[in-house]
């Protein structure tokens, strides 16, 4: 059964992996300078956001200050979740492991220059989040107190409003978690073991008695998280997601404060190697251009619409409001947190010296750690750092995880409101998620199952990106309803049915009546 699982998974994952790389699989294009080491999705995904930053007017730029007020004063509300709510649920699972293990293997691959490109890509990406974030308030719907909405409702009422577009798309996204969870818990638990022995200074064996402990504790912790509900879930990472930040900035401040002389070179090195890569990187434009574009639009996950459900959640006062507060949230992740974990991988210089080639044979978390050492010895700070590094990262995956499981029962909400088919989802969550531990944790490598995320993501992407096109002249209407500040955004003034709207229109309006009369 084991090697057959493996086989099968194995048959999608050489199609994803085909599909992620065309056409640079294909030797004449290959072939081409620069162009000929970026995939077709990538070119695309990066067009799709040059080409709506144009349309809009700049308008990550022209507006960031107004969205940063937005979260700022940010309210809870009956109706749905607060704007900051959905952005620290999104920024729940945007940034997670990938913002150290992605930005290390990039950097490690295509050099410093890498880093300059995945700002490149964020950038433009940021009006892709503005769109798909925009299209998902335009047409959510509401389910009790609570909103639904993203990719699987946008693709549904831009296709005619089949519910089979709607289903299939929502069903997509659950595999897609279902195949990303146990990974996020597997790297929550491997983070509560290197911290007990980074204290303790003991070795742990990878299936010892404190580890199915841990085990046994994050699915406690996940359960009582899961059947919460939305709710329940906000509120833990409305808590956790600012700890996580502040920890992290915190840590990487410091290591750069200790080694302020070598700030100047890590701009200098960025920018110029950008262009013209180190021999060991592979002297190549093309390989620091490909990494760097490929890990920014991962790690902030732009026109993936994976990011398009906490959304629509938010009770917000326009769509654009949403769309202006996603675009901050790519922001953040690449701009700040991939930032962060590039001044340590570049200014920690471990490429450079004697132990190069030693560093390079390292994997991706123990590179970054041998990075920490470079900046600051391996005396006491480097053992509080690797602490740190280690707390910061389960609180990355853990977050990571609840994302998944959220996103996923957004997404079963558009498929049934039954309440037996949400509590089923939410089992098979929870089951796939002990599964995947305890058979990392009993020795069994199962990654092959669980790279199959790959092909899901592609798909997603695949699926996404054209409903953005079908959908731009209604987020540009939206948009230019936005900017005329005397309108309200109802059906009467968009000019099509948005029942979800004109409901928060007539609420606003009762609540203005209430407040004169008072």
């Amino acid at each position: 059964m084991y090697e057959l699982i493996s086989s099968i998974c194995a048959v999608f994952q050489n199609l994803a992996d085909l599909v992620w790389g065309f056409p640079t699989n294909i030797e004449w294009y290959a072939q081409l300078p620069i162009i000929g080491e970026l995939p077709l999705v990538i070119i695309l995904l990066v067009g799709t956001g040059i080409y709506f930053t144009l349309q809009l007017g700049f308008v990550q730029v022209k507006y960031f200050r107004y969205g940063l007020n937005t979260l700022i004063n940010s309210k809870k509300t009956e109706q749905g979740i607060s704007p900051l709510a959905s952005f620290l649920l999104s920024t729940a699972m945007r940034v997670g492991p990938g913002n150290i293990l992605g930005v290390t293997g990039a950097v490690s691959t295509g050099g410093p220059g890498a880093l300059f490109w995945m700002w490149f890509s964020a950038f433009f990406g940021m009006a892709t989040a503005f769109v798909e974030s925009t299209l998902s308030q335009i047409y959510k719907d509401k389910q009790g107190d609570e909103y639904v909405g993203g990719l699987p409702c946008y693709g549904r009422k831009l296709l005619g409003g089949a519910a089979i577009v709607g289903g299939t798309l929502s069903l997509l996204y659950i595999v897609y978690a279902l195949l990303c969870i146990p990974a996020q818990g597997f790297n929550t638990i491997s983070a509560m073991t290197a911290i007990t022995q980074n204290i303790t200074g003991t070795e742990l064996a990878a299936d010892s008695t404190l580890v199915w402990i841990f085990f046994l504790l994050l699915m406690g912790v996940t359960t009582f998280s899961i059947f919460g509900g939305l709710r329940r879930i906000t509120k833990i990472t409305d808590v956790l997601v600012p700890i996580m930040a502040v920890i992290y900035v915190a840590a990487v401040v410091i290591m750069v404060a200790l080694n302020l002389d070598r700030l100047p070179w890590f701009f200098y090195v960025v920018v110029t190697e950008a262009f013209h890569p180190e021999p060991i990187f592979g002297g190549a434009l093309g390989i620091a251009l490909s990494q760097g574009i490929k890990r920014g639009l991962m790690s902030n996950e732009a026109g993936q619409g994976t990011l398009s459900m906490p959304a629509a959640v938010s009770h917000a006062k326009h769509p654009c409001d949403q769309g202006i507060i996603q675009a901050i949230g790519v922001f953040l992740d690449t701009m700040v947190i991939c930032t962060l974990t590039g001044f340590v991988l570049i200014m920690g210089q471990a490429w450079m010296g004697n132990g190069s080639a030693a560093w390079m044979e390292l994997g991706r978390l123990e590179k970054f750690l041998a990075s920490c050492a470079q900046l600051l010895g391996s005396g006491t700070g480097y053992g509080l750092a690797t602490l740190v590094i280690s707390i910061c990262f389960g609180i990355f995956a853990f977050t990571c995880l609840l994302g998944f499981l959220s996103f996923s029962e957004i997404c079963a909400r558009q498929i049934s409101h039954n309440k037996m088919f949400i509590a089923s989802v939410r089992l098979v969550n929870l089951t796939v998620l002990a599964f995947g531990m305890v058979t990392n944790i009993a020795g069994f490598d199962l990654s092959a199952l669980w790279n199959l995320s790959d092909f899901a993501n592609i798909v997603m992407v695949c699926c996404n990106l054209p409903l953005l096109y079908l959908g731009f002249g209604q987020v540009k209407k939206a948009f230019a309803n936005f900017e005329d500040q005397n309108e309200e955004f109802n059906s009467e003034t968009f000019g099509t049915p948005v029942p979800v709207w004109d409901e928060c229109t007539a609420s606003s309006a009762f609540h203005v009546i209430k407040d004169a009369q008072s």
